[in-house]
């Protein structure tokens, strides 16, 4: 193994899985999830040699800072923020105290405010929520490079 993330071929090394973790415990944390998020994925980048767009670099964190945000607004004590990179795409993990589970509310373009979970769904490729046995966890995955056909990473044109 030479420089780390890649063999002695000099080819980059992808097979395994790459992630990070934070406690977050207050609402400043929410510019340091963010951070983190664009640390990890320039990490993923320059280091394993795998391609991140600059829309998907983006939308991980506009997600981070959605999911982080809400979990800081209604549920009490501590947050996690898990970034896990595995098959081209980045899962983005956030677990709260709160048993209630999320809800996306009607589109009402009259509406301030509450646009959170509607904006994750609309850029992720996956959305998903799991009861834990302390609490919940809100799992969204963001594709990390955009298709060679130009479709926005994760989408595909009507």
């Amino acid at each position: 193994m030479g420089v780390a993330g890649q063999d002695e071929d000099q080819r980059p090394f992808v097979d395994g899985l790459f992630a990070v973790s934070a406690v977050l415990e207050d609402g400043s944390d929410i510019a340091g999830a963010r951070q983190t998020a664009r640390e990890f994925l320039t990490s993923v980048q320059a280091v394993h040699g795998l391609p991140v767009s600059t829309r998907a670099m983006g939308m991980v964190q506009l997600v981070v800072s959605e999911l982080v945000t809400n979990a800081r607004k209604y549920a009490l004590g501590p947050c996690l923020l898990r970034l896990e990179v595995e098959g081209g795409a980045v899962q983005v993990s956030v677990w709260d105290s709160s048993t209630t589970l999320p809800s996306v509310r009607a589109a009402d373009p009259e509406r301030v405010g509450q646009h959170g979970l509607e904006i994750v769904m609309a850029v992720c490729q996956s959305f998903a929520v799991q009861r834990e046995p302390v609490g919940k966890r809100i799992i969204a995955t963001v594709v990390l490079a955009d298709d060679p056909g130009g479709d926005a990473a994760g989408r595909r044109a009507l």
